[in-house]
């Protein structure tokens, strides 16, 4: 692998040192934007924290650019839409750090509610002042969450563990997935009125930019405290400052601000009732060296064109399910470039069905491995599986899923149909347990053949002489055929073969082939061409 990667924002030197093991990385840190425009076209990966801003000019400028990484969870600081029109593939980290914001959102509970930090300067400024640093317990006091999604949901366990009671506002979350984890699910309006604390744990989007503002803060209650350990930005700094201003809120901790680092003179700096870390939610050791060697192993993957657990602009692929749907994202490849290889008219709709145990899967993956297969080797523009659906959708090609749970014929089954002004094409497939893939249909006929290498696939009117006279020309032709696999409907009519051969079919012998009478097509497929 010859790939080059760039390292802008600092990471543990175990992920570093993982690159360079197969790849070369340049690491520059501290880059000011024109500094990152002017070499970021020299790299395939480039691997951020929260620093550097990845702006569409900085994606345009990135001409060789195949994977943004995050090294972290938020990915506020990258333009996905941008990234994805170019095919680029975003990835985070976002178990890494898990651990370490969720205690660290404990922490900054624990001390706004023990008012340590306000008690440490006092100490340190030679007083010593006991009775005006009482605090407030958090026994039976209840934590809202807004968001609960990894670090909320540790948060919630924790604080459980505190014998708090924890209610929680997030729209993407079931009622049942709250309730394993002894969560109660409510509006937002609802769990701002209720909670004693409210601790923040949402991603910053333009639905999120100043979700708690002055009305949110209105409804907490008389003395309620905030906590935001997620992104600046999510609760409206100069609401903050009113509402703590005028006693309203009884304090706030803050990690995260809407512009990093703030100013000196910001007011939230200034008050005694305002704990403000600079972005420490990740920062343990232990968190980092995960983090760092999670998104190593992901751009790794990335460069070698394997599907990852983390991208942001793909459909989600859980590490626990990677290994056994690899080999079916591989098959959805290889029909679609199959597909497009004998449907040559333009093509108006494609349509993935899963049959028997994978329909019941995770198949995202699949199907835009299916619409990278068939498109990327039939256009010169460059097709992967970030944008394969965007550029089916600009060439009106409309995609559709069905799902049949009856095993049928195998116990899981690919299929995948084309319609053009021509009619219709369809290939089926299966992954043997060695993970080998074959295939098993081509339109109606059944077959029995290995995907790979080169293919004459034809059809021709059933009838004696016909496999001779097309051995006979290959063989003048110097030709080897290594198999052959016949199928048909009926002796007679119409049958279709497949022929794997050693060789290369040059067109002059493919015009010779299609002049035998009863050839009804004939078709040369390189199923070893795949595009990277």
């Amino acid at each position: 692998m010859c790939s080059k990667v760039l390292i802008a924002d600092p990471i543990a030197a175990e992920g570093v040192n993982l690159l360079r093991e197969q790849v070369e990385v340049d690491v520059r840190l501290g880059l000011k934007p024109e500094e990152l425009l002017e070499i970021v076209g020299d790299y395939e990966a480039l691997i951020v924290r929260s620093e550097t801003k990845v702006t569409s000019e900085v994606i345009q400028a990135g001409g060789r650019l195949r994977v943004i990484a995050r090294a972290g969870v938020g990915i506020d600081n990258v333009d996905v839409e941008a990234a994805t029109r170019r095919g680029i593939l975003v990835l985070n980290s976002p178990t890494g750090n898990v651990l370490s914001a969720a205690e660290f959102t404990i922490t900054l509970l624990l001390a706004l509610c023990r008012r340590v930090t306000e008690a440490d300067a006092s100490l340190k400024s030679g007083q010593w002042k006991r009775q005006s640093f009482v605090g407030t317990q958090v026994l039976n006091k209840t934590l809202g969450l807004v968001g609960l999604g990894r670090v909320g949901g540790e948060v919630a366990r924790r604080a459980q563990g505190l014998q708090m009671r924890v209610i929680a506002f997030d729209p993407f979350l079931s009622p049942e997935a709250a309730q394993r984890l002894g969560v109660e699910l409510l509006p937002l309006d609802e769990l701002l009125v209720r909670a004693d604390f409210v601790s923040l744990h949402t991603p910053l989007t333009k639905d999120t930019l100043h979700l708690i503002g002055s009305r949110e803060l209105s409804l907490m209650k008389e003395g309620a405290m905030l906590i935001n350990a997620s992104r600046g930005g999510v609760v409206s700094e100069y609401a903050l400052v009113e509402a703590l201003q005028s006693c309203h809120l009884a304090g706030a901790a803050l990690d995260v601000f809407e512009k990093e680092p703030p100013p000196a003179d910001h007011p939230l700096l200034a008050m005694p009732n305002v704990i403000t870390t600079p972005h420490l939610g990740g920062s343990t050791r232990e968190a980092q060296v995960d983090v760092a060697l999670d998104v190593a192993q992901q751009v790794l993957a990335a460069l070698r064109n394997e599907p990852v657990t983390s991208a942001i602009n793909l459909p989600p692929l859980s590490r626990e399910r990677m290994q056994d749907m690899l080999p079916y994202v591989d098959l959805g490849g290889k029909l679609g470039q199959l597909l497009s290889q004998i449907a040559h008219a333009p093509i108006e709709a494609l349509q993935v069905q899963y049959h028997g145990d994978l329909a019941q899967s995770d198949t995202g993956l699949i199907t835009v491995a299916v619409i990278r297969g068939l498109l990327a080797s039939r256009l010169s523009s460059h097709v992967t599986f970030v944008n394969a659906g965007i550029v089916a959708r600009q060439r009106g090609i409309k995609v559709t899923e069905r799902r049949h749970v009856s095993n049928g014929e195998f116990g899981s089954a690919l299929e995948a149909c084309v319609a053009t002004s021509e009619g219709t094409r369809s290939v089926a497939g299966i992954v043997l347990p060695s993970g080998q893939a074959r295939l098993v249909r081509i339109d109606n006929y059944r077959v029995d053949v290995e995907l790979g290498g080169y293919m004459l696939v034809s059809s021709n009117v059933d009838r004696p002489g016909m496999i001779g006279k097309v051995g006979t020309i290959l063989g003048n032709e110097n030709v080897n055929v290594a198999f052959m696999q016949l199928g048909r409907d009926s002796p007679g009519k119409r049958a279709v073969s497949v022929l794997l051969v050693d060789n290369p079919v040059a067109d002059n012998v493919l015009e010779k082939l299609r002049l035998i009478d009863g050839i009804i097509t004939m078709d040369f497929v390189d199923m070893g061409n795949q595009v990277a």
